[in-house]
């Protein structure tokens, strides 16, 4: 087995660059578990990387495989793992990339058991959008029973996972999405959707404990009116402005969705009981991944699109 098809990238730029093609199967090194891809969610993440848009932060080696989610099944244990077998139904992240491929290298510690309810295209919807979501409004936005959230772009991936967390956790759910998507997002449990395009959220938000920022540019600029004294600004997005920050007397900050074993875990426990669920709105083959691009940059998705690689 020293081949497979995968999505690589050989320069910067969009879809178009995308290639299916043979590649090597990655060897596993110490610490490292190899899994055999069943499906690999697309994430906004995916083509800004290869647009170039971080590559003074983050430049890509190419040839790039995309791909940070993943579901599948371990294929190899590398030396000094433990708490992984060679055919483990397993979920997770690989942040560098390597998802869109038959065979993806991972850490045991961004990894973990599939939930039992879930497809494996359904399961690998979740890692990125759920984690980001949770330590949006928990670790970061500190958001308590009682309290008033605004999440934008809620009808998205992490939106999606967001209101549904933060309805969970007993907070009044804001949330910004367009018409046509009013409905779902309330049936994810928002108490009040606010379509963008006809109402300014302003006049219908005002004395919110945290914003949770999933757009950037002028709606990030514009949410700074709608807190209350002391209240937070969490953006997954882009910086926030210290000077905004500081004149309406609140905290905001910009943060990296770290993954981990112990996140995974805890929205699987979430999924299989009932309590949040993931929306799979189209899915692909992966030979099919610049179809599922131009899809995502759209943006006018709701909830997540999945490449099928081996179900």
């Amino acid at each position: 087995m020293c081949a497979m098809k995968a999505i690589r990238v050989h320069n910067y730029g969009g879809p178009e660059q995308l290639r299916y093609e043979d590649a090597p199967v990655p060897e596993p090194a110490e610490g490292q578990v190899l899994v055999r891809v069943q499906a690999a969610s697309v994430n906004p993440i995916d083509y800004k990387l290869a647009s170039g848009a971080f590559k003074d932060r983050m430049p890509l080696q190419f040839p790039w495989t995309p791909g940070g989610d993943f579901s599948g099944v371990v294929e190899v244990v590398g030396l000094g793992v433990t708490g992984a077998q060679r055919g483990d139904a397993v979920y997770g992240d690989s942040p560098g990339g390597g998802a869109y491929a038959e065979f993806v290298l991972a850490l045991p510690g961004m990894v973990a058991p599939r939930p039992r309810t879930l497809s494996p295209v359904e399961a690998a919807s979740v890692p990125l959008a759920g984690q980001t979501a949770w330590q949006g409004l928990f670790d970061h936005g500190r958001l308590d029973r009682g309290q008033t959230v605004l999440i934008h772009a809620a009808a998205g991936g992490v939106g999606t996972f967001a209101v549904q967390l933060a309805h969970w956790k007993g907070a009044r759910v804001l949330a910004t999405a367009s018409a046509a998507n009013a409905e779902y997002v309330r049936s994810l449990g928002a108490d009040e959707v606010i379509d963008y395009r006809a109402t300014p959220f302003e006049s219908a938000a005002r004395d919110v404990d945290l914003v949770f920022d999933l757009v950037g540019g002028e709606t990030q600029k514009r949410s700074f009116a709608v807190l209350k004294p002391g209240g937070r600004l969490v953006s997954a997005v882009q910086p926030p402005s210290e000077e905004e920050a500081a004149r309406h007397k609140v905290d905001a900050m910009v943060f990296r969705m770290q993954a981990s074993t112990q996140g995974l875990v805890r929205l699987a426990e979430l999924l299989d009981g009932g309590t949040i669920r993931t929306v799979v709105t189209h899915t692909y083959p992966l030979a099919q991944a610049q179809d599922a691009w131009r899809q995502v940059m759209s943006g006018h998705t709701r909830g997540k699109i999945v490449l099928e690689v081996r179900v």
